[in-house]
């Protein structure tokens, strides 16, 4: 007899097994019909599940209680439109084999083998569709069917495709004992899929959905190996919400970073250089360094030291950390002594030997460092440390770098070398709690300060089932409970995501919501209680004994490109004055204005302002029209008249008319101001006075 726990504590006790559906039809029809899937003991589930023990459970609908669209409702329909799709385009391109077509964030894709490499083109995207619709209005069902890991692999040996082949052998190898596939219909009648599920419960429930683009991939990500085509979509619950994404996505696109990036002259990605490696401009410099100056005045505050470490490392540095081989995939390959190389090429060692002897430490190299962490806790080790001393914060803006599919990268949002703003504290145990709330803390005040005040909180914990996570089950669980209490006391929403912990710790993630509504995953502070005894580090507390400390890392913008990234979009180019690469620029209507147009220059440059002069030829208006493409926030508009008056026209970026005038004096304060206060003071403020 399954006794079911609602969301809302109430329960209710079956006599006899009972799935998710008719568990919604017992609370009410309204429910049933909404129903997309189920969670069952926090695992995304069919609604035709059955549950045969005691179970919590959530009924998934297309919006959430607050009246939000909800993201597992939109996992259920995108997975379920990737197979609509993939059928559409098997019918259309008979003999496409199908690769794996997984749910994203912003919608689905689905890798596909065409005949012949004869992919469909963009102008196909309408006959997809097209097909599609024919499928949502049969309003078949989603079925499932298993069968035991034996008998299943036959059956996908017999289909002959080796990619479902792979899949099922990974499925397998991963311990699975079962394979499932999911009908969309009746098994061995209507298409189906070799799949995990889950789905939504029949096709007529997907209600809007839309083919994006065509791209490339590699199977298994490995460029060396199958060339595929990718396919995308999206798909929502209602039209509207499909009208409302493609408004969103044409805003996005005004605000591409790589394109304003090029356009404002920010930053620079050369062939030459590499792919994934931003060429800062003195402009974006500018951007990068006002950041940097920003949360170094608050790390002094707070009683940060600041440090420099090299770009590499020994081997055994990341070996000792854990990052080597652990990670490997994700880092460049190490880099090995010319001697030491050259008496391994005289011993006809291979290429897989050296790999070999690396990973088991028979042989020392370096590694570009793929962590600030191993070298700051160096620095900590380097000196004695008593319980008075703690806590001790170390800073950095440092460099680090990171092995990135060439098809993964984009812009500044995913790079291969990137700056952290990164810093480790190492403390007592019993300050762990107050130093996580001053990190958060920090984090709160530099959103507030760039106006970015819609986030939420992600607390990143183990994964119950699995192996990755090192270090005393014990301390994982004081880290985690640390974690959450420091959470609850930024006052915001806050989700526990189990899996999403670092190896070594549990972290609290800020996900910060744009100007136009996209998440972007920012700010990061972790707790570590692993990394201090895997480097033996001690501290002489009050009873003269040694004691380990713990470890907070924290990194407020994450990185300065992804985070440079993201405000040039959030701003859509137009960043704050105290940001801004140019914050004034004075426009003399003619020449006989200009020698007070050249004393404001030089006014606003005494004050250390970022200010230019731009007397050309062209009329007056051209030269607006020119400052407000490049964004600059303030324009200094001067004439005869001004001059005489010793006034100054002010007009704002974004403003089609002059926002009115102030005394030259009170003009120069007033900029001024803007940029040392942050925004705090802010000349729009001035003039509305």
């Amino acid at each position: 007899m399954p006794v079911i726990t609602l969301p809302d504590g109430s329960r209710r006790t079956y006599d006899r097994t009972v799935t998710a559906a008719e568990v919604a039809a017992d609370i009410g029809a309204g429910l049933a019909k909404a129903a997309l899937g189920a969670k069952i003991d926090g695992q995304l589930s069919d609604l035709s599940t059955r549950i045969e023990r005691d179970a919590a459970l959530a009924i998934v609908t297309p919006k959430s209680r607050d009246g939000a669209v909800d993201a597992d409702a939109l996992f259920l329909l995108r997975h379920s439109a990737a197979h609509v799709m993939a059928e559409a385009i098997t019918r259309l391109y008979p003999g496409t084999q199908l690769v794996y077509g997984p749910p994203v964030e912003q919608g689905f894709y689905y890798d596909m083998a065409f005949p012949g490499g004869k992919a469909p083109s963009t102008e196909d995207f309408a006959a997809i569709e097209a097909e599609m619709a024919k499928i949502v209005a049969e309003n078949r069902p989603f079925t499932r069917y298993e069968m035991p890991s034996g008998e299943g692999m036959k059956k996908v040996q017999g289909e002959g495709s080796k990619y479902k082949l792979d899949n099922a052998q990974r499925a397998c190898d991963a311990g699975s004992a079962t394979l499932s596939w999911y009908a969309t219909g009746t098994p061995g009648t209507n298409w189906e899929d070799l799949c995990r599920g889950p789905h939504v419960p029949s096709t007529g429930r997907i209600g809007a959905f839309k083919v994006m683009s065509l791209g490339s991939s590699y199977w298994h990500g490995d460029e060396k190996s199958d060339r595929l085509t990718r396919v995308y979509g999206v798909a929502f619950a209602t039209k509207p919400e499909l009208e409302a994404h493609m408004k969103l996505l044409e805003e996005a696109k005004a605000r591409d970073h790589r394109v304003l990036g090029k356009q404002l002259r920010l930053f620079h990605i050369d062939e030459m250089v590499g792919q994934g490696l931003i060429l800062w401009t003195p402009k974006g410099s500018i951007v990068r360094q006002e950041l940097q100056n920003f949360i170094s005045e608050e790390l002094r505050k707070q009683d940060y030291t600041q440090v420099f470490t090299p770009h590499i490392g020994k081997l055994d540095l990341y070996r000792t950390s854990g990052h080597f081989p652990y990670y490997r995939e994700s880092q460049y390959p190490p880099i090995v002594e010319p001697e030491q190389m050259n008496a391994m090429a005289k011993e006809g060692c291979s290429c897989a030997e050296l790999g070999n002897r690396l990973e088991k430490g028979e042989i020392d190299g370096y590694l570009l460092k793929p962590m600030n962490c191993p070298h700051h806790i160096r620095i900590f080790a380097s000196s004695p440390h008593s319980y008075r001393d703690m806590p001790v914060r170390l800073s950095e803006f440092g460099t680090v770098y990171r092995w990135e599919q060439s098809g993964e990268i984009g812009g500044m949002t995913r790079v291969r070398g990137f700056t952290q703003d990164d810093a480790h504290l190492f403390c007592r145990e019993d300050q762990v709690a107050q130093e996580l709330i001053g990190c958060l803390s920090l984090v709160k005040m530099i959103f507030g300060t760039l106006g970015m005040n819609e986030y939420r909180v992600r607390v990143g914990l183990r994964s119950p089932d699995s192996a990755k996570y090192v270090g005393d089950p014990a301390n994982w669980d004081k880290a985690e409970e640390a974690c959450r209490a420091a959470a609850r006391t930024l006052g915001v929403p806050f989700s526990e995501e189990p899996g999403e912990a670092a190896f070594y710790g549990p972290k609290i993630d800020f996900v910060v919501k744009d100007v136009i509504g996209r998440s972007w995953q920012l700010g990061t502070v972790q707790v570590d209680y692993n990394l201090p005894i895997r480097f033996d580090l001690s501290y002489i507390g009050a009873d003269n004994q040694a004691h380990r400390p713990v470890m907070i890392h924290r990194a407020p913008f994450g990185s300065m490109e992804r985070f440079v990234g993201c405000l040039i979009e959030h701003f859509a180019g137009a960043f704050p004055l105290w940001l801004s690469p140019e914050q004034v620029r004075v426009l003399p209507i003619s020449e006989k204005s200009e020698d007070y147009a050249n004393e404001l220059l030089a006014a606003l440059k005494a004050k250390g302002l970022r200010a230019t002069l731009d007397a050309g030829s062209e009329r007056i208006q051209s030269r607006i029209r020119a400052a407000a493409e490049e964004k600059v926030p303030v324009m200094a508009i001067v004439g005869p008249r001004d001059a005489e008056t010793r006034k100054v026209s002010v007009r704002l970026h974004g403003k089609a008319e002059n926002a009115g005038e102030l005394g030259f004096d009170e003009f120069v304060k007033a900029v001024a101001e803007e940029a040392t206060t942050r925004g705090a003071s802010t000349l729009a403020q001035r003039m509305l006075a």
